[in-house]
């Protein structure tokens, strides 16, 4: 894909997910009972339904086009079945699996029934991924496979954009700076003019013989 298209396809996804956001926000919690449907991939398989779907990389830097982990998962879950279900996993195609938090506690991510999880952004669920592949660049739509306990594998493309603009508070924390290097003991200097432990003992031991002999 061009760099122009590419940068297309950025700021199509930044439209779309901002309409969808104000869109979510007007209905309030009938959101799912209004149908809101924005731009961005979404998909249903049974009664599980995925909305606005984004991979969100670091934010763009100077060396446009490289594109490296971490990065996160943001999506809406609907649960329109009458039972539970737990999300039991998150990959991104030649990205690997996340690792999925719920909003609160401990232990794994449930969509309760006829309710919906918000993935990503303060305060929500996370779907964070260490490192991405080279495959996995800014503007592509990348394959995104979302498991369910019930439903099992629910998949869809999905823009991969950076955390810019619209994206920043969805986006994932920034790549930490390497950590600052203490010289090891190898590299310290020795102090200079000091005699060893055994150039010491034999100065004392001549300094005993010299004092004796002339008693």
């Amino acid at each position: 894909m061009s760099s122009s298209l590419r940068r297309g396809v950025l700021a199509a996804a930044a439209i779309a997910f901002s309409v969808a956001a104000l869109s979510a926000c007007a209905a309030g919690s009938n959101a799912q009972t209004l149908e809101v449907k924005p731009d961005n991939a979404e998909t249903s398989v049974g009664g599980i339904r995925l909305q606005n779907v984004v991979v969100i990389t670091q934010p763009t830097t100077e060396a446009a086009g490289v594109t490296k982990g971490p990065a996160v998962v943001s999506a809406t879950v609907f649960n329109g079945t009458g039972t539970a279900q737990t999300l039991d996993a998150v990959s991104v195609e030649g990205g690997g699996s996340a690792e999925l938090k719920p909003a609160k506690g401990k232990g794994k991510v449930t969509v309760p029934a006829h309710g919906s999880v918000v993935i990503g952004g303060k305060g929500n669920a996370s779907a964070s991924v260490a490192e991405i592949g080279e495959s996995v660049k800014d503007g592509n739509a990348q394959k995104v496979t979302f498991t369910f306990s019930t439903t099992g594998d629910v998949s869809l493309r999905a823009f991969v954009v950076p955390a810019d603009s619209y994206f920043t508070k969805w986006g994932p924390t920034a790549i930490p700076s390497p950590p600052v290097t203490s010289p090891t003991p190898a590299d310290s200097a020795t102090p200079t003019g000091s005699g060893t432990p055994a150039d010491t003992a034999g100065s004392a031991s001549a300094t005993a013989t010299e004092s004796a002999a002339t008693h």
